[in-house]
């Protein structure tokens, strides 16, 4: 790690650190109705519950709260899946762009439904602008906040006594929605603009390079739709290259915070789960968790990409003991450099947002393999907005059930008896997304079709599907490259893949929020294990890397880990 490095990582948890109670507290308020800006927007929403016929007094037990979301986000499928395959018919699309196939559109459709956003097209030659606006930008917004309704409900099951009942998924999304999402993202949209980022509906412009060749250049309403895809920790790109592209992230200034973006919900939420819990410790003790494995991963992969590629040095100066000058800079954005892509990698797959600003498949394969296991530990390290807190409170509840063990205690999690349901629920969460990923990947590599998409042989191939699946299976979205994934094929089992991982893991949470909201709490003891100091942030850490990680060991193992035993061994 070089001071840049250190500083650069430093730098940006302070910055981070300190926008976490303020904005926590906010969305606790909007949440309990006690904002300022609910009196604001008072009547607006009111409007809006009177146009669907909601009664702002109901609310819902956790199967008419799951069903809620469900309904939801499945007619969000059926719009996108239709704008896709009608836009050459429809307005904003200069450029005349062809209705998408099929099997793209249904990919597409899925993925940005559930805060995904894979990608098996080029944004900028695939979507007409009102594709991008109504369709990807719209869902970008619902998804995120569905994430986040989902963990509001759950942290009311702990803050709840003899409850039936977890909220109202139609207030709380509107709500979240209106009062947390689009102000942020108008603001964020504003600075990627006054940074450079475009925002227009211009038709694509030719121009004349300096080698005196003709270039087109794409236009369309980018600002708008980056600052969502990070603020709500989606990470579509408007263009292929992602935000890897200057007119997505202009400069460095706006390249930092666009990773201060990405955690900024997420780390905002531990602070309102504690608020919300009535202790805040609780929300310290998880942020401080999450943080503590974010700060391993990202010295971890910046320390491997620094340290370059053994075969390039040696065919320099035919001794491994010259490393690569600079580091690893294949496949990396040159504004931005080694250490700005490597802790990038380790921000966007921490988060489920799969933005890019470098080609993971040209990492070091240990370098590569990091962003790997952050998606592979459930994305809980700050994670998806929403998720990545349900994600780590599912792990939470599952080391106060381990401890209990160890003391032949009766497990309790902010005074809630943990039991067999809790525990059913918290396995079905923890395991729907090891065996989609797992499954998926065995099916790829032993059937024709899936093999017809990998150019790349044995290990790094068998990486760049494994990472396929792992990203659409806990709603990633970022690829390792290499793999030829826009066919029918992969179109449909990656689908699959990111609509059980989302909501095979939504339905099980929000089962475990309805039964613990009927729990009563229970008063703490001499026997009771504190969850808000070091001991419990440490058991915390381990669970995570025992029960998230063991899952995936032998994939690791034939895929990144060989292919860096093989290139350090000069093959």
């Amino acid at each position: 790690m070089t001071s840049h490095a250190w500083l650069l990582l430093g730098l940006y948890l302070l910055v981070l650190l300190a926008l976490v109670k303020p904005l926590g507290i906010y969305i606790a308020n909007v949440m309990e109705g006690r904002s300022w800006a609910i009196r604001f927007g008072g009547p607006f929403e009111t409007l809006i519950y009177r146009l669907c016929g909601i009664r702002k007094d109901e609310e819902m037990g956790w199967l008419q709260y799951a069903l809620a979301l469900l309904l939801f986000n499945g007619l969000g499928v059926l719009a996108v899946y239709a704008l896709q395959r009608l836009q050459f018919w429809l307005p904003l699309n200069p450029q005349q762009m062809a209705n998408v196939g099929p099997d793209s559109a249904f990919n597409t459709a899925v993925s940005f439904v559930t805060n995904t956003n894979w990608q098996g097209y080029g944004g900028e030659t695939t979507m007409s602008y009102l594709t991008q606006m109504l369709a990807l930008t719209v869902q970008n917004f619902l998804s995120a906040a569905t994430g986040i309704v989902v963990v509001i409900a759950l942290i009311r099951g702990f803050a709840r006594h003899a409850a039936h009942s977890v909220g109202n998924a139609w207030i709380d999304l509107t709500r979240i929605t209106l009062y947390v999402l689009l102000p942020l993202a108008a603001i964020f949209a504003v600075l990627l603009i006054s940074q450079g980022a475009i925002q227009n509906f211009a038709a694509y412009q030719d121009v004349t390079t300096l080698e005196k060749v003709t270039q087109t250049l794409a236009m369309g309403p980018v600002a708008s739709q980056e600052a969502i895809k990070m603020i709500g920790t989606n990470g579509g790109g408007f263009f292929n290259a992602n935000s890897a592209h200057p007119f997505e992230n202009p400069t460095p200034l706006a390249n930092f915070f666009q990773m201060l973006a990405i955690f900024l919900i997420p780390g905002a939420l531990c602070y309102t789960f504690g608020r919300l819990a009535g202790d805040v410790r609780q929300g310290w003790a998880v942020l401080a968790a999450m943080t503590v494995l974010f700060v391993a991963m990202a010295v971890a992969a910046i320390s491997f990409e620094q340290q370059g590629n053994p075969l390039f040095a040696a065919g320099v100066d035919q001794s491994a003991s010259v490393m690569q000058a600079g580091g690893n800079m294949e496949g990396k954005e040159s504004r931005f450099g080694v250490t700005d892509s490597g802790l990038f990698a380790v921000i966007t797959t921490a988060a489920s947002c799969g933005a890019v600003i470098a080609m993971h498949d040209s990492f070091t394969p240990l370098g590569g393999m990091i962003p790997l296991i952050l998606m592979q530990l459930g994305e809980v390290v700050f994670g998806g907005v929403g998720s990545g807190l349900y994600g780590m409170l599912v792990f939470a509840i599952m080391a106060v059930f381990i401890a209990g063990l160890m003391i032949g205690r009766t497990p309790e999690y902010l005074g809630k008896k943990i039991e067999v349901y809790e525990m059913k629920m918290t396995a079905i969460a923890i395991l729907v997304t090891p065996l989609l990923a797992l499954g998926g990947t065995a099916i790829a590599v032993m059937t024709t079709s899936g093999q017809a998409g990998i150019f790349n042989p044995e290990p790094h191939g068998f990486s760049e599907v494994l990472y396929a699946f792992t990203s659409a299976a806990n709603n990633n979205g970022s690829a390792f490259a290499g793999l030829s994934a826009n066919t029918p094929f992969y179109n449909a089992l990656l689908a699959i893949a990111m609509w059980f991982g989302r909501f095979g893991v939504i339905v099980p949470v929000l089962a475990m929020a309805g039964a613990l909201a009927a729990k009563k709490r229970l008063a703490a003891t001499s026997g009771t294990l504190p969850t808000h100091g070091p001991l419990f942030v440490t058991l915390l850490i381990g669970t995570v890397l025992l029960v998230g990680l063991l899952n995936y060991v032998p994939a690791l193992a034939l895929g990144p880990i060989i292919e860096h035993l093989l290139l350090w061994a000069g093959r």
